[in-house]
């Protein structure tokens, strides 16, 4: 998640609190001998030594470096570090001689996140590791093993589905706007993620409570036509890349040993957005082992309309008993006023992930307050966010390090007119890729040339320096010392450039002596791995485009009742991934943060808009909405659980973990319903009907009293698990997936009593 090392001062965390700056302390991990990756040097020195890959490390950072065995969860908040401590792991795998960098698999979710972690690998001085999308991983072994299982070659991909999605609905005679395509096209491919054929679209959609964009029907017959479309013009899309690898790995055993040898460690980042598909994969790729390092925050998970779900993650200990886990609340990437914030919009969510939330503990020093702005209409709202940015650059702030966050992609214009029309240059996240623009290939060449043919180059005759000859050279391809006026592709070719110019004298001051072929070579391992130079420029993105970065100075703009939370979130869950996105957008921002919405749409409109429900009791002025408190998790404090098999200092080797099977028909159980049921949905119940309702009657009764939605209290499913399985004891309810330990000490007591069949005395209910 963006850079997110630490800082040279920390806290311990039974030291200050949160809020106030750490005491002057001995050079140690505390203080000065942690660097933060943040703003350290582009080309730090490559470690000498494993063990000096573990040096800066806090002492959370250095338990999941070091933990190599058996499977292991980090539960890492926004900030805290995880990119490096996995990274380093991987390092000091491979550095001591544990790991062998051909055999580790690292997979993430976004190519830029998989680029980032190869750059990171290779300062670290550990090549030979694979880090890729989970499609790209796939994609590898399907196009490799296509021929021998399927025969002939792999269908082509196709890069973009809609336009089979308008075909389909041309063939289905359905009328589908620009809009609806691309809704249906979210279904479709949210089916595909889901496991979920045609059939069963209209009851999974109804079950998962999908605000479906046309009649379930419908979407069926469109999802049929163009599974038929696909087939008939032999290509297949990216959701098929995922199915039809586990497919070949589930029918092809000499296959699937023939990828457990060549993988046999394996890293997976940003697991609490997996999607059941991506599990079933990773699960076919481990076989019986247990080799599984995973990362995540159940605060973070923002793309469940995607298919993603937290249960992977939050999981984790029943389906692996032996697992270490380690949780990082140090956050090295936000001030302390901005940490508390973030912290603020968690203590009232609901729901398991909020059982389960990181209370961050600030790492920096005190930084301003957020800021907190009514307007009267948006356009007024960004021409606020405009002139104040444009007064940040001129007091020095770089416009790279600057971001204007907003919840949907419509809100984008009114900015990019509002920055153009201040003078403020600006790129639009989500873009084309750095090394994919046009003018940086372009440049690419021309730095290429120059490197083989210099000498002979007048543009080249009076530079000495790496820089001057970098800039002589892109000075052809359209460079200045100063940047065009206004905004537009002029001036967005304008900062490529100038990103490779400052990139230059960036490896120039750390490598003494280097030469344009140097350049060329670094710009060449860059372009494979996806790792971009800064680009100088105010940043607008999306909340959800914006996961894993980070800048400076963050502007939430917006912020009002009908987008955050948006419109059509209507249920609690809805709800509470609103919160979450939110909160991601909260802890991008590392010291300045600006917080705003506006009254009315346009100017003279009704100003019938009020600030989002979740600034109540935050923001000045205001008072926390009755009825929410603090969430009771387990999950807040920072530190390090061992599982079965740990001791001592360091995680030992775990024993070979058995995979959940159905205790009806045996089969390995993969998704997190049929986990808690210890069964197959398909196969017979043998639940106590009467039991299951007093238990649903108890519930309602606890929920009511804690003003909580009864699934706060327990689920469905594990309510379901507790009717069929009918513990005796303590023991037996606490393995039952979905009882933790705290929620064992709560009700514990009247659940057995339930269960029993003896009555609950009145007012000593749930006590």
């Amino acid at each position: 998640m963006g850079s997110d090392g630490a800082p040279a001062a920390l806290v311990r965390l039974q030291g200050a609190p949160c809020g106030q700056p750490a005491h002057p302390s001995p050079p140690t991990w505390q203080h000065g001998g942690v660097t933060a990756a943040t703003h350290s040097t582009l080309f730090p020195q490559v470690p000498d030594s494993a063990d000096a890959v573990l040096e800066g490390l806090d002492p959370e950072q250095r338990e999941v470096a070091t933990a190599l065995h058996g499977p292991v969860c980090v539960l890492a908040g926004a900030g805290t570090g995880k990119t490096r401590a996995i990274t380093h792991r991987i390092a000091y795998g491979v550095r001591s001689g544990i790991l062998q960098p051909s055999t580790v698999l690292a997979v993430t979710f976004t190519n830029r996140a998989a680029g980032e972690m190869r750059g990171r690998l290779r300062q670290l001085g550990t090549a030979g590791v694979q880090a890729r999308t989970f499609h790209s991983a796939a994609l590898r072994q399907l196009q490799y093993f296509w021929p021998k299982a399927v025969g002939g070659s792999l269908p082509r991909l196709v890069d973009r589905k809609i336009q089979l999605v308008a075909d389909a609905a041309a063939a289905c005679r359905i009328r589908l706007d620009r809009g609806e395509l691309r809704d249906v096209t979210a279904e479709i491919e949210w089916s595909k993620v889901t496991q979920t054929v045609p059939g069963d679209y209209a009851a999974a959609a109804a079950k998962a409570g999908r605000e479906v964009p046309r009649d379930p029907a419908e979407i069926a017959q469109l999802y049929s036509t163009y599974e038929d479309l696909k087939r008939d013009r032999a290509v297949i899309d990216f959701e098929d890349v995922l199915l039809l690898t586990v497919a070949i790995l589930q029918d092809r055993h000499d296959i699937a040993e023939q990828v457990r040898s060549q993988y046999q460690h394996f890293v997976v980042d940003e697991y609490q957005d997996v999607s059941p598909l991506q599990q079933r994969l990773l699960e076919l790729w481990l076989g019986e082992r247990d080799s599984l390092c995973v990362v995540g925050d159940a605060s973070q998970t923002i793309y469940s309309f995607t298919g993603a779900t937290p249960d992977h993650l939050l999981d984790f200990r029943t389906r692996h008993p032996g697992a270490t886990v380690v949780k990082l609340v140090r956050d090295y990437r936000s001030s302390p006023q901005v940490v508390h914030l973030a912290n603020g919009l968690l203590a009232q969510a609901r729901g398991r992930a909020a059982d389960h939330r990181l209370e961050l503990i600030s790492q920096r020093d005190p930084g301003p307050e957020p800021v907190y702005t009514e307007y009267t209409d948006e356009p007024v709202e960004a021409e606020g966010a405009a002139r104040r940015i444009r007064d940040l650059i001129a007091s020095g702030v770089p416009a790279a390090e600057i971001a204007i966050l907003f919840r949907t992609n419509s809100q984008s214009e009114i900015y990019e007119q509002a920055l153009a029309d201040a003078g403020v240059p600006y790129q639009l996240r989500g873009a084309e890729r750095f090394f994919d623009r046009p003018e940086v290939r372009k440049a690419g060449v021309a730095l290429r040339g120059a490197a083989r043919f210099g000498g002979n180059d007048s543009l080249l005759d009076d530079v000495i320096d790496l820089p001057s000859q970098v800039r002589a050279v892109l000075s052809g391809e359209g460079w200045t010392n100063q940047p065009p006026a206004g905004s537009g592709a002029v001036r967005e070719r304008w900062e490529s450039l100038a990103a490779l110019v400052n990139l230059a004298q960036d490896f120039a001051a750390a490598k003494p002596g280097a030469t344009l072929s140097d350049l060329v070579a670094e710009l060449d391992e860059r372009a494979g791995s996806q790792h971009a130079p800064t680009v100088q420029g105010v940043t607008l993105a999306s909340l959800h485009s914006a996961k894993g970065l980070e800048w400076d100075v963050v502007f939430l703009v917006g912020v009002a009742e009908g987008m955050m939370p948006i419109t059509y979130a209507k249920t609690d869950e809805q709800i509470e991934e609103e919160r979450r996105l939110l909160y991601v957008g909260v802890t991008r921002a590392r010291e300045h943060l600006s917080v705003s919405w506006a009254l009315s749409r346009s100017p003279g409109g009704r100003a019938n808009r009020r600030p989002s429900r979740f600034l109540d009791g935050l923001r000045p002025g205001s008072v926390a909405t009755a009825g929410r408190g603090a969430a009771g998790g387990a999950g807040g404090a920072g530190g390090i659980e061992r599982g079965v098999g740990s001791r001592g200092g360091s995680a030992v080797r775990r024993v070979s973990r058995t995979p959940a099977r159905c205790r009806v028909c045996g089969r390995t159980l993969t998704e997190a319903g049929e986990m808690k049921l210890m069964r197959c949905e398909a196969c017979p119940s043998d639940m106590d009907e009467g039991l299951y309702e007093r238990l649903r009657e108890w519930r309602a009764v606890q929920a009511e009293r804690s003003g909580q939605p009864a699934f706060c209290v327990f689920t469905d499913k594990t309510l379901m698990a507790i009717a069929e399985t009918v513990p005796d004891d303590e023991r037996e309810l606490a393995r039952i997936p979905g009882v933790g330990v705290r929620k064992l000490n709560r009700f514990g007591a009247d659940v057995l009593a339930i269960c029993a069949g003896r009555e609950l005395g009145g007012d000593d209910e749930g006590d």
